[in-house]
């Protein structure tokens, strides 16, 4: 088909529009962009559990153990696959801690809620912990740290996300603090 020029301006917004929505379908597919978005819907699926019909039992947030059953479940509906790691970090006096892996282990998803008595700097020491152990083992290319604080407990969260987020030669290491 031959287009006459005054129907140019509409075939080049037509064409635009195709590639916007392509360029926007590749993001939506970035593994790190659905692990941002399930976290930062994260505390609105976890406050709607919370509001069942006729008080029925559901699964409270309560710690960290709630917290990453649940994130496991809602990246299941974004990977096909989501593995677990066990380790025991210095920080937990011996108890181990459970890290998620999404694509095909290169992105490892450490999930911490805040509580009582919890500091931004011990927080900032966990993360630390937490990406050593990960770089020293060498399959992650990405740390990705949610912190999930739903009684608004860190102060400065935008601050403390852009304080811990790195980027160095063998590792990046990105922080999520929601809800803000």
């Amino acid at each position: 088909m031959i287009h006459a020029p005054q129907d140019l301006p509409s075939v080049k917004q037509a064409i635009g529009v195709s590639i916007a929505r392509v360029i926007e379908s590749t993001l939506d597919q970035d593994p790190l962009n659905l692990i941002r978005k399930v976290c930062l819907r994260f505390h609105s699926v976890a406050r709607q559990l919370r509001l069942r019909k006729d008080y029925r039992p559901t699964l409270e947030v309560d710690d960290d153990h709630d917290l990453q059953d649940l994130l496991c479940a809602l990246l299941k509906v974004e990977f096909d696959e989501v593995a677990t790691d066990e380790w025991t970090p210095p920080y937990t006096g011996g108890a181990t801690r459970t890290t998620l892996l999404v694509n095909r282990d290169q992105i490892a998803i450490v999930a911490k809620k805040t509580g009582p008595g919890v500091t931004a700097k011990e927080l900032a020491d966990q993360v630390a912990a937490d990406s050593a152990y990960y770089r020293a083992e060498g399959r992650c290319t990405t740390i990705f740290c949610f912190m999930y604080d739903p009684e608004g407990r860190i102060g400065s969260p935008k601050r403390l996300e852009t304080t811990l987020t790195s980027v160095s030669e063998h590792c990046r290491v990105e922080v999520l603090v929601a809800p803000k």
